[in-house]
């Protein structure tokens, strides 16, 4: 293994853990009222581009890592856009 997959490997649990205390909150709560939902749009379409480029280029990391991300974002927006209209009007 190259000293670059390793800091790709690194870069990638970083990042994508991030995600995890966000969905954690949100599954619990179920609220979403304070996250922003353009940029979880953008969060996503970015996450799917970064996959083709991995896809594109076979560097393991990054697909892996964008892989777990586009689900956990994935999920964030799906319950933003779920909770959104129920959220309004309490």
């Amino acid at each position: 293994m190259f000293l670059s997959d390793i800091i790709g490997f690194l870069a990638a649990i970083c990042t994508t853990s991030a995600f995890f205390p966000q969905a954690y909150k949100v599954y619990k709560t179920k609220r979403t009222r304070d996250i922003s939902l353009g940029m979880f749009w953008l969060l996503v379409a970015g996450t799917v581009l970064w996959l083709i480029y991995g896809i594109i280029i076979e560097s393991f990391p990054i697909i892996i890592a964008n892989i777990v991300t586009l689900n956990l974002a994935g999920y964030i927006l799906y319950k933003k856009l779920k909770y959104q209209n129920r959220e309004y009007y309490q």
